[in-house]
């Protein structure tokens, strides 16, 4: 039997031009998740957060004023989203992982995004009826004004400390 044996013929290499050149892959930039900078980032943004909430609950008259109720609200979910996403920093160093899946990215960068919105604009807010407490009515003596000036403080430090993780993970996401 005469039977046909295929041949492999040695094929060059089409030339790379700028359609077919491969795309090389963006590098693990400190800040982005499952490195140590966003690891150091989120423990930032949580310890910033948990500051802020602490100092604001141990106030007895928080409740009073709406905005400071929204500074509560906003800091305890920025402070449990970073929480979670340390964690998630955490077993990706550890087991040397790359978070550069596109769904991943899109939900932190998502989640930033809303959560510093919402951090920022509590901050703002406290901020407002901070300086209407202290300088327009004068009334820093009847109520916690130092507190309420730390809190807001560290409310718009965990913001600081968001936005350049939601700005990495946005350009992650947008350079795909």
């Amino acid at each position: 039997m005469n039977m046909s044996r295929p041949s492999v013929h040695p094929v060059e290499a089409p030339p790379l031009t700028a359609h077919n050149a491969p795309r090389g892959r963006m590098k693990d930039i400190q800040g982005m998740p499952g490195t140590p900078g966003g690891l150091a980032l989120r423990l930032c943004q949580f310890v910033f957060a948990l500051v802020s909430l602490s100092v604001i609950t141990t106030t007895s008259d928080f409740s009073s004023v709406t905005a400071f109720c929204y500074l509560v609200v906003a800091v305890s979910l920025q402070s449990l989203w970073s929480l979670s996403l340390a964690i998630v920093d955490i077993y990706a160093i550890l087991v040397r992982r790359s978070l550069r899946n596109c769904r991943i990215v899109s939900c932190f960068t998502i989640g930033d995004g809303i959560t510093s919105t919402l951090t920022f604009a509590a901050a703002c807010a406290s901020a407002g009826i901070t300086v209407l407490i202290g300088n327009d009515l004068n009334k820093c003596s009847l109520n916690h004004c130092t507190r309420f000036e730390t809190a807001t403080a560290m409310a718009f430090i965990s913001w600081f400390s968001v936005s350049p993780s939601f700005v990495l993970n946005f350009w992650s996401l947008a350079s795909r």
